[in-house]
């Protein structure tokens, strides 16, 4: 869904920080001469358009429950779901084109301040973006394996549903009473959606049926441990300074819930998903819709932010590959192996060395590594960054219920309000996809100086920066700075152990690699296999990695692009920034300086980062 899309952008980019004046981060109009706006009187920031802003976010708000429960809002919507569908899509973009309209016509953006010009700029892309996907808002999976209200409803209760009050408590148990609804709604849109020929892959089905299953098994369904959502109300309301009966009478009302309209709406769920299996077919590339090609390259423009088309990406993502494989075989020469590169990726993929054992004391082993990392550089954040997160960070592994299908890590920003930390999430299911040697790297994307740190900085913008900006994202930029963190803290010194550093160069290959298998699967009509199986030759990723990452590009089509991507646009703007201050160059204004804006396309990162310059030659 176009609307799902879009709004996992607002939900799950938020951040958290203190910023310095707008002013060293705001750029001119294009082609502005910056002495000269310096000369110029500067424009005070227009109370209209904040307003203009402002109420554009109270619409969209009005329109997602969840995106209050997000923001850490709770009021009188806080026991709802979204609605799914074409009205909401509709209604949604409605909104966005209203917004647009009204800006441009009562607003001259050249009379605009520095600070309100780059939130026009950012405005006009994020909605002129969305645009373009628009026609292909039918060519999306309602249920897939990384997607969809039969793993993300239960998720949200769990992790971002907080039960503070009896009120809280209630809301809960109204969610779960209408989650029948939200669940019969994506039913009903997946089957709009098979009348006209959009049906995921055959082997995506099992692993919808089986998070399904895995939610509705266990108690009050059937003997035995608690399920999920069970086990996670229970807890909430037990902890509430309320009276047992309360208590007893909530927590009944929960089971009778769960048994009388959870349950029958995921068996509706799995009949659904085992029908569309039959009906299914092999394929994997969305080049097999109506119009396919021209979606693929919408995707791309989508994501990256750039004009770069599927040819482009595919030879970057070559290029790549060549590039990290000699890095690659430095290592190599600094431990001494003798071979092929293709023999010490069979290594590093086998040695049991380099693997925790696949237990529950593995499993806490590769926990307190993570722990370690993040000890090792918050010490070192002060001399790298001017602005730090004021959120605080967890780590958590993946539940078991979406374990098998979830990703291999991912990361969910803070409540701006300070009642949800930012959270990292490691999915240690099956140890064996989880070699020791990237558990830095993988920090440092998620964690700090990763995402935590730039979205954790984003959501703490509250008050400088439009609510859209404070809570919205552009892939490129935020995966971008997440990939480039794995290589600065190469710089800041981490990576003592050339495996680890090994483990680094694989985490970015993985990235690399993407560029060429999701063109090639999307573009060039590879299939499932034979991505799989470049992969296999060109990487040492686990081999149930592999599969798992391989799934993921299908099913998310051009996502995976836009990490590379933007990485290698920041990696240029500092060593432009470098070369041309010299022994001005401060590392931490140029983090400022791409961060204290928010996420931004890539167009609009450089000119930030181009006047930033301007203004250090002073």
């Amino acid at each position: 869904m176009l609307r799902s899309i879009l709004l996992a952008s607002t939900f799950l980019i938020a951040a958290c920080a203190a910023t310095p004046p707008a002013e060293t981060i705001e750029t001119p109009p294009p082609g502005t001469d910056p002495a000269a706006a310096e000369a110029a009187p500067a424009a005070q920031p227009s109370a209209e358009l904040a307003a203009l802003f402002e109420a554009y976010d109270k619409a969209e708000l009005a329109m997602s429950p969840l995106g209050k429960a997000y923001r850490g809002i709770r009021d009188a919507d806080y026991g709802k779901w979204d609605d799914v569908g074409d009205a909401a899509d509709e209604a949604d973009r409605a909104l966005d084109l209203r917004t647009l309209a009204e800006l441009r016509s009562r607003f001259d953006r050249a009379a605009l301040s520095p600070g309100d010009q780059l939130s026009y700029d950012i405005f006009v892309n994020r909605v002129e973006r969305g645009e373009t996907l628009y026609p292909y808002r039918k060519h999306a999976y309602v249920f897939d394996q990384m997607n969809g209200a039969q793993s993300e409803g239960p998720a949200f209760l769990i992790n971002i549903h907080r039960v503070d009050s009896l009120a809280d408590a209630e809301a809960y148990l109204a969610r779960l009473q209408t989650l029948d609804t939200y669940l019969d709604q994506s039913i009903a849109e997946a089957k709009a959606r098979q009348a006209l020929g959009v049906l995921p892959p055959k082997w995506v089905f099992p692993y919808v049926i089986d998070d399904a299953r895995n939610i509705i098994s266990g108690a009050p369904y059937a003997p035995g441990a608690d399920s999920a959502l069970f086990a996670d109300f229970k807890a909430k309301v037990n902890k509430l300074d309320i009276s047992a009966a309360e208590k007893t009478r909530l927590i009944e009302a929960g089971r009778k819930a769960l048994v009388e309209k959870v349950k029958p709406a995921y068996q509706r769920v799995i009949a659904l998903m085992q029908a569309q299996q039959k009906a299914a077919g092999t394929d994997d590339g969305i080049w097999r819709f109506p119009n396919g090609a021209a979606q693929y390259e919408a995707l791309l423009r989508f994501y990256t932010t750039t004009g770069m088309g599927p040819e482009q990406i595919h030879t970057l993502g070559l290029q790549q590959v060549e590039r990290i494989h000699g890095e690659m075989r430095g290592i190599m020469t600094r431990v001494g192996f003798a071979g092929t590169l293709q023999q010490f990726f069979e290594k590093m993929r086998t040695d049991k060395q380099f693997l925790l054992s696949n237990d529950e004391a593995g499993r806490q082993a590769y926990l307190a590594e993570t722990q370690k990392a993040n000890a090792e550089m918050e010490k070192l954040l002060p001399d790298y960054f001017g602005t730090t997160p004021k959120s605080p960070l967890v780590v958590k592994p993946v539940e078991p219920f979406r374990e098998k299908s979830a990703g291999k890590a991912f990361y969910q920003s803070p409540a701006p309000d300070g009642s949800r930390p930012g959270t990292y999430y490691v999915n240690l299911y099956d140890m064996n996809d989880m070699p020791a040697t990237e558990i830095e790297a993988l920090f440092y994307h998620e964690g700090i100086p990763g995402h935590h740190l730039q979205r954790a900085v984003q959501t703490e913008l509250g008050g400088k920066v439009p609510p859209f900006r404070q809570f919205g994202g552009f892939t490129a930029y935020s995966e971008g700075w997440g990939l480039y963190s794995e290589r600065l803290a190469k710089d800041m010194g981490q990576y003592k152990d050339p495996y680890r550093d090994f483990g680094r160069l694989q985490l970015e290959l993985h990235r690399a690699i993407r560029l060429v298998v999701d063109s090639g699967i999307h573009h060039k009509r590879w299939t499932r296999e034979q991505a799989i199986k470049y992969v296999e030759d060109n990487s040492a990723d686990a081999k149930g990695g592999i599969v798992k990452a391989i799934e993921r590009y299908v099913v998310y089509p051009g996502q995976a692009t836009a990490y590379m991507v933007g990485k290698l646009k920041i990696e240029e703007l500092r060593e432009r920034a470098r070369v041309a201050l010299g022994d001005r160059f401060d590392i931490k204004g140029f983090h400022d300086a791409v961060l204290l804006s928010g996420p931004v396309p890539l167009d609009i990162l450089e000119r930030n980062v181009d006047q930033w310059i301007a203004q250090q030659k002073g």
